[in-house]
């Protein structure tokens, strides 16, 4: 009785459904930093503190900017493994002889013994896992780091008409990595974390059942 009552407790511990991904305060967009202007000074030509660099270009470099992540990650990992052993052993010790002759009874020899012993073992595995990603996702600069390096962090929400799908982003991004076009690739990202899930009647009908993952789990003892 007290193994149904556990086996019913976990079934319903295992009914409950993942709830749906909810807004991180992490990944709010981070706003720019405003410092209050210099003193005007008035010139002919320029005004202190809105002068424009010729030869700056768009990528993001300051706390607030944007800049564009193409998502295109991809691995693979496959491992074999095999072995076999074997050992076979015999013994066979000769009858002895007492005063010249065998010691028997009824035709039987009682002191003849022979040992005749074979181990076997053979175990394999193979294993391979594959995964791949792609797309795009616009992050912000969240902290400019003492060496140039820029923190970014995002999130991107879609509702379909069958489901939500969530994007997270964020790592440390290398300014030398990123292109003219203001984009970075995710493979260049340093301490790169992606989150990618989806809530909905298509999420759904792709899970497992809570009954057909309990008879997979550990906590079947068959």
């Amino acid at each position: 009785m007290k193994l149904l009552i556990l086996i019913f407790a976990i079934s319903l511990a295992a009914c409950a459904t993942k709830p749906a991904m909810q807004p991180a305060p992490d990944f709010v967009p981070v706003r720019p930093i405003i410092s209050a202007p210099p003193p005007q000074d008035n010139g002919g030509i320029y005004q202190t503190g809105y002068g424009v660099s010729l030869f700056s270009d768009v990528s993001a470099k300051r706390v607030g900017d944007l800049i564009t992540v193409i998502l295109s990650e991809r691995t693979n990992a496959t491992k074999k493994a095999s072995t076999n052993t074997s050992k076979d052993s015999s013994v066979d010790m000769p009858i002895p002889s007492v005063l010249g002759g065998g010691v028997s009874l009824n035709g039987r020899s009682l002191l003849s013994s022979s040992v005749d012993a074979s181990r076997s073992f053979a175990g394999a595995g193979d294993s391979s896992q594959s995964n791949s990603l792609t797309g795009r996702i616009t992050v912000t600069v969240s902290e400019v780091l003492p060496n140039g390096y820029l923190m970014v962090q995002g999130e991107k929400r879609l509702t379909l008409n069958q489901g939500n799908e969530h994007v997270r982003f964020s790592g440390i991004v290398r300014p030398a990595d990123i292109k003219s076009d203001n984009t970075v690739q995710s493979s260049s990202v340093a301490n790169a974390q992606i989150i990618y899930a989806g809530t909905g009647a298509l999420a759904d009908a792709n899970t497992e059942g809570w009954l057909s993952r309990f008879f997979s789990s550990q906590w079947w003892p068959f």
